[in-house]
């Protein structure tokens, strides 16, 4: 007995002794975010209040992310309904109390004031994982009409804001999180199928601004000093920057105020037009190994919770990464899909660290187990 209790303690402190972290991925994390803070010191001409509340925020995800790191995936499975719930709630809240720019988004609690819409990044995939995860693997059309509910009630809130970005942002971790349960290819065709079909419906529920994004995207220079703007001074900017960029803060369309929203949704913009092409080749090798090390960690997931939610997670990074970069050369039409840990924003950055936490832990249980 009593070598059994002492075998029990030095497992214990082993465990508590053990990195929880994985240390490849937090690196690669902790570079991106430097070039963020480098990046917005430049576009916010070299203001050093935007340099420390993004840092803020960014210590707050690093402590949001160790502390997820260290709960086990099934106790995340079994709050995954509250989770979930509370953010539903919230967007409700928004919608009766919300504040912003032209838009119901935020909510304002006195003591901090957040985006309830950034939550539902994460709790959307992890409520479609929990719900496939005591299921028969591909589900089938009940299940399916359950996780389009489970999508739909979110994404139709945040929609309602009006935060169609962000909306679409929803609906695709959650897609992701139902393509990695092995959906065959003639269903996803037929559910592309009906969103396609549902594409004209959805054109007379667009607001107008919005309807105008997508108009400009087929043709910027039909109103090139009104709603054109943006996506003409961003793709000058992008190819000012040539092969070797300009060099730090000598952007002349930030520095000049051409380019709008350059610390935020067109920070992009600044950083090609800074350090050109080396530069953002460099960037995008440390997303692609951030999401090529997210969907390694899925595939040697432990259980259909984990690997589903973890796949979600890796996909979703690229859908932000991907849809800011088409934004900002044109390939894509402007929807405010803000650069992951670059673009300036609290909620994002913590809601991003919190997943990669999330993602952490995955990994270090499935070693645990092993």
């Amino acid at each position: 007995m009593p070598l059994s209790l002492d075998r029990l303690a030095a497992t214990a402190k082993a465990q508590l002794r053990r990195p929880h972290v994985d240390l490849p991925l937090l690196l690669a994390l902790m570079l991106v975010g430097c070039i963020g803070l480098v990046t917005l010191y430049s576009a916010g001409d070299k203001d050093a209040s935007i340099v420390l509340n993004q840092g803020a925020r960014f210590l707050m995800g690093g402590m949001a992310l160790v502390v997820m790191s260290r709960i086990p995936p099934s106790s995340l499975r079994n709050w995954t309904p509250w989770f979930y719930a509370v953010g539903v709630v919230l967007l409700v809240l928004v919608e009766l109390v919300g504040e912003g720019r032209g838009s119901n988004r935020w909510l304002d609690l006195k003591i901090v004031r957040f985006q309830p819409s950034e939550l539902l990044k994460l709790a959307t995939p992890m409520m479609v994982a929990w719900y496939l995860h005591a299921r028969t693997l591909p589900p089938d059309w009940r299940d399916l009409f359950v996780v389009a509910a489970i999508i739909g009630i979110p994404a139709g809130l945040i929609a309602e804001q009006p935060d169609l970005g962000t909306s679409l942002l929803v609906a695709a971790s959650g897609a992701f999180a139902l393509f990695l349960s092995g959906l065959s290819w003639w269903r996803i065709g037929s559910l592309l199928g009906l969103a396609g079909a549902a594409a004209p419906v959805a054109w007379h529920f667009l607001h107008e601004y919005q309807r105008n994004r997508v108009r400009m995207f087929m043709d910027p220079e039909s109103d090139p000093l009104g709603n054109g703007w943006h996506i003409i001074q961003s793709e000058i900017a992008v190819g000012a920057g040539g092969i070797f960029g300009k060099g730090w803060h000598q952007g002349s369309q930030s520095r000049l105020e051409f380019l709008p929203e350059h610390t935020t949704d067109f920070v992009f913009s600044v950083f090609s037009e800074e350090f050109g092409l080396i530069g953002v080749l460099l960037l995008i090798s440390l997303y692609v190994f951030i999401i090529g090390r997210s969907l390694w960690i899925a595939a040697n997931a432990r259980d259909t919770y984990s690997r589903l939610l973890a796949g979600a997670i890796g996909m979703s990074f690229f859908v932000y990464v991907m849809v800011n970069g088409g934004m900002i050369t044109g390939l894509l039409p402007v929807v405010g899909v803000p650069l992951p840990l670059v673009s300036y924003g609290g909620t994002s950055a913590v809601s991003l660290l919190t997943g990669f936490g999330v993602l952490m832990s995955i990994h270090a249980h499935r070693k645990l187990v092993r």
